[in-house]
């Protein structure tokens, strides 16, 4: 079972948020990603299977994702979000250091928009 770091975010603007979230998560190789825009998206399929999608997703945002990082960022475990906005399944279990980067990452990325959020991992 993967690890996985949820967050809610507590907005607005929420949006903005996710969009800042998904920044982070292009130079996080350690994990991937779900958020509610993929989650509801009708083409999540072709975002999966072909890397040329998901850069035309990201780039549209805009987000310069490398070829090789589009076949691996879009969490394909199935994992639900819930209650949650957005999360970041880690490959390996993650060391507490490296959960205390990401806050601090993400702290960072949310600050300029005043919005607030809830971290919680799981394995």
């Amino acid at each position: 079972m993967a690890t996985i770091s949820y967050v809610r975010i507590y907005g607005p603007p929420i949006m903005k948020a996710i969009r800042e979230l998904e920044k982070l998560a292009v130079d996080m190789p350690e994990t991937c990603i779900m958020n509610t825009i993929l989650a509801n998206a009708p083409q999540l399929n072709t975002y999966l299977n072909d890397p040329g999608a998901t850069q035309e997703y990201f780039g549209a945002i805009p987000i310069d994702v490398k070829v090789e990082r589009c076949g691996n960022i879009i969490s394909r475990s199935g994992d639900l979000l819930g209650e949650f906005d957005f999360f970041f399944e880690w490959f390996t279990e993650p060391t507490q250091e490296q959960v205390n980067d990401l806050i601090e990452a993400i702290d960072e990325k949310l600050a300029p928009l005043g919005c607030k959020y809830t971290l919680t991992t799981k394995s």
